[in-house]
């Protein structure tokens, strides 16, 4: 899109341009630690721009972009409060240093599960809740035909 407005001269009205993304930490199938870029929002964008006819027109015809969003036909200005916390996502607090990593889990509620190591091993279950900021998910497991919540590592279970 950058190369489109240079091309077309229309620079003035447009400011910055981004695909807000955050940092998840996945694991590949041997178990090595990898950081990836996940979309926050998948399908959007947000542009810093000035809408006229020509900013709209070169917006709306670049090729894979469907709409703007908004109703009757009309975009709808995001509010500066909401932008903030979504720019202000992307960077370490201060205090914090480095900030804590979510860890992408590719489990679901409703997910069926086994449970590979620990306590519970070779019990099934299934997903009640998944918490990837610490890698933790709470599946239900029917222990002396009572359902029972137990908290795991993502790395306990597997899917069936």
């Amino acid at each position: 899109m950058h190369k489109r407005i240079k091309l077309a001269g229309l620079e003035e009205y447009f400011g910055e341009i981004l695909v807000p993304t955050e940092d998840v930490v996945t694991f590949t199938r041997n178990g090595n630690r990898r950081v990836v870029k996940r979309k926050l929002y998948p399908g959007y964008l947000m542009a810093y721009m000035t809408i006229n006819d020509d900013s709209w027109f070169l917006v709306r015809e670049t090729p894979g972009v469907g709409d703007f969003t908004g109703s009757g036909g009309k975009p709808t200005p995001m509010d500066p409060h909401d932008v903030e916390k979504i720019v202000k996502k992307d960077e370490p607090d201060e205090e914090e240093g480095e900030k804590a990593l979510k860890t992408a889990i590719p489990h679901r509620p409703g997910d069926r599960v086994r449970v590979k190591e620990g306590n519970f091993q070779n019990l099934e279950g299934e997903v009640e809740k998944v918490d990837e900021a610490n890698g933790r998910v709470t599946v239900i497991i029917s222990i002396f035909g009572r359902s029972t919540p137990v908290e795991l590592d993502h790395w306990q279970i597997e899917e069936l």
